[in-house]
C-alpha cells in the first residue's frame, strides 16, 4: 500500500522533493526537479545560501539568479535550515560534501550528520536517495542502520538508493537532464522506485544491481580519469626534461581513430571528484587486505603537480636573474576549470601556499573568482582578485597562468607581462609564441 502510493504520487508530481545540501550538485538538481513542476524544499545549513535563494538570487555563476527567481516566485521551490521540515519530504536526496581528512581518509561528518537528521525525522512513506560520491558500502552500512533503528523496513514501509551525482559545472553539451543516471536499490522496490523518480527529470536511468555497484561505478569513473591524467602528467614532467612538447605530443597521438583518448596535464587535479575519490577506494581496500597501488600512486603524481609547477617558476625567474624569495607573482585563475567559479580542491590554492612558502609575494586574478578565502586546508589565504591591466602586470615578475578562462586576453597577458609561466598550453593554443611564454 506504501509502495503503490508513492509510486503513483512520482507519477502524478504530487510529492515533495527534499534536497539536503544545495551547492553545484544539489541546486541543478532542485532546478530539474522544479523544470518538470515538482514542489521542491531544499535544505542546507548555511543560513546566508538559504536566504539568498529565498530571495531567487542564485550565488553559482553559472545558474542565473532569474531560473531561482522563477520557481520561488511561482512557490514550487523553498529553503530552509530546519533539519525537523524533512518531515514535509516525501523524497529525501542528500547532496553534501565528502571530502578527505589531512591524512587522506574519507571525511564522512557531513553523510552521517545528514543521515542522522534523516532518520530523526523519518515516516512511512519516504524515498532516500544519496548522491553523494562515497567508498562501497557506505548506503548499506552506514544509512541503512541508522534508518531501521526506527523500526521501519526497508523496501516496504521506506526504501532507499544510491545514485550517484554526475555534475561537471560549466559543462555545456551535457546536461543534468541528458546525462544517464546510475541508480542501485537496498531491494527490488527500493529500485523501481529511484529508477520511477529519476526518470521524470532525466533521459536514461541505468539500474544496477546494488547500491554497492552504484558506489563502485562512481568512483571507477572518476579514477580512470584520475589515473589517465597521472599518465601524462608524469610524461609532461619526462618531456619537459627531455625537451619535447608533451601538448604536440597528445595533438599528434590523437589523430589515430582508434585506441586512444586524449587526457591533458596541468598544474594540479582540482574539482570535488577526481583529487578525492580515489582515495575513498583505496581507504576501503584496506578492510579487504587489499593494495591499490596503481591507484595509489596516481594521486601521488596527481598531487605532485603543484610542487612541480613552483619549481619550474624557480627555474624561469632564475633563467631571468631573479630569485623566486621576494619576486611578485600573479596567479591567473583559481577556479580549478576553466569558465567557472568552483575553487573545490583546485590546485591553484596548493600552488599559491607554495609560492608565499618560499617567499613570494602572490597576487592573483579570477573573472569568475572575486574573492578567495574560506578554505578548510589553507586558512592562510584570504585574497581579492587584483584588475589585469597593464600596470599590474608590467609590475609583476611573472603571470602564472593556472586556469585557462576563456576571457582572458592572452596577447594582452604576453604583451604586458615580464614573462608567463603556462600550465595549460593557453597561449599556444591561442597562436601566441613568444620568449616570454614558458610552459610548466
Amino acid at each position: 500500500m506504501v509502495y503503490r502510493e508513492l509510486i503513483d504520487r512520482i507519477n502524478n508530481h504530487s510529492v515533495k522533493v527534499g534536497v539536503i545540501g544545495l551547492g553545484y550538485v544539489g541546486l541543478p538538481l532542485v532546478i530539474r526537479f522544479c523544470e518538470e513542476n515538482f514542489h521542491v524544499l531544499g535544505f542546507d545549513i548555511d543560513p546566508e545560501k538559504v536566504s539568498r535563494l529565498n530571495k531567487g538570487e542564485s550565488y553559482i555563476k553559472h545558474i542565473h539568479s532569474n531560473v531561482i527567481k522563477g520557481f520561488v516566485k511561482k512557490k514550487i521551490f523553498s529553503a530552509t535550515t530546519e533539519m525537523t521540515r524533512l518531515r514535509e519530504a516525501d523524497i529525501i536526496i542528500i547532496c553534501v560534501p565528502t571530502p578527505l581528512t589531512d591524512k587522506r581518509e574519507p571525511d564522512m561528518q557531513y553523510v552521517e550528520n545528514t543521515a542522522k537528521e534523516v532518520a530523526k525525522n523519518l515516516r512511512k512513506g519516504q524515498l532516500i536517495s544519496l548522491e553523494s560520491t562515497t567508498y562501497p558500502g557506505t548506503t548499506e552500512e552506514m544509512l541503512l542502520p541508522l534508518f531501521q533503528e526506527k523500526k521501519l523496513k526497508v523496501g516496504k514501509d521506506f526504501f532507499l538508493v544510491f545514485s550517484p551525482e554526475r555534475e561537471d559545472p560549466g559543462r555545456k553539451d551535457f546536461t543534468t537532464k541528458t546525462t544517464p543516471k546510475i541508480v542501485g536499490g537496498i531491494t527490488e522496490k527500493c529500485l523501481h522506485a529511484g529508477e520511477v523518480l529519476y526518470s521524470k527529470i532525466v533521459d536514461k536511468v541505468v539500474k544496477v544491481s546494488s547500491p554497492k555497484a552504484a558506489e563502485m561505478t562512481k568512483l571507477l569513473e572518476n579514477i580512470y580519469r584520475s589515473v589517465n591524467i597521472a599518465l601524462v602528467n608524469e610524461l609532461k614532467m619526462l618531456c619537459d626534461r627531455m625537451g619535447i612538447d608533451i601538448w604536440e605530443v597528445i595533438d599528434a597521438a590523437k589523430t589515430k581513430p582508434f585506441g586512444f583518448q586524449a587526457f591533458y596535464p596541468g598544474p594540479g587535479l582540482g574539482g570535488h571528484c577526481i583529487p578525492v575519490d580515489p582515495f575513498y577506494l583505496t581507504w576501503k581496500a584496506r578492510e579487504y587486505d587489499f593494495s591499490t597501488r596503481f591507484i595509489e600512486l596516481a594521486g601521488e603524481i596527481n598531487s605532485s603537480m603543484p610542487y612541480y609547477v613552483v619549481e619550474k617558476a624557480g627555474w624561469v625567474l632564475n633563467e631571468r636573474g631573479k630569485s623566486l624569495k621576494g619576486s611578485k607573482i600573479i596567479v591567473l585563475g583559481i577556479a580549478y576549470k576553466k569558465d567557472v567559479d568552483d575553487q573545490r580542491e583546485s590546485p591553484s590554492l596548493r600552488v599559491i601556499h607554495l609560492l608565499r612558502r618560499r617567499g613570494a609575494d602572490v597576487l592573483y586574478n579570477d573573472p569568475y573568482v572575486p574573492v578567495c578565502a574560506g578554505h578548510r586546508h589553507y586558512p592562510d589565504i584570504n585574497m581579492k582578485s587584483i584588475e589585469l591591466t597593464e600596470e599590474t602586470l608590467k609590475g609583476a615578475d611573472m603571470a602564472l597562468l593556472a586556469t585557462d578562462h576563456t576571457s582572458y586576453d592572452y596577447a594582452f597577458i604576453e604583451r604586458h607581462a615580464q614573462c608567463v609561466l603556462d600550465t595549460r598550453d593557453a597561449f599556444r593554443k591561442n597562436k601566441i609564441n613568444s620568449r616570454k611564454v614558458y610552459k610548466a
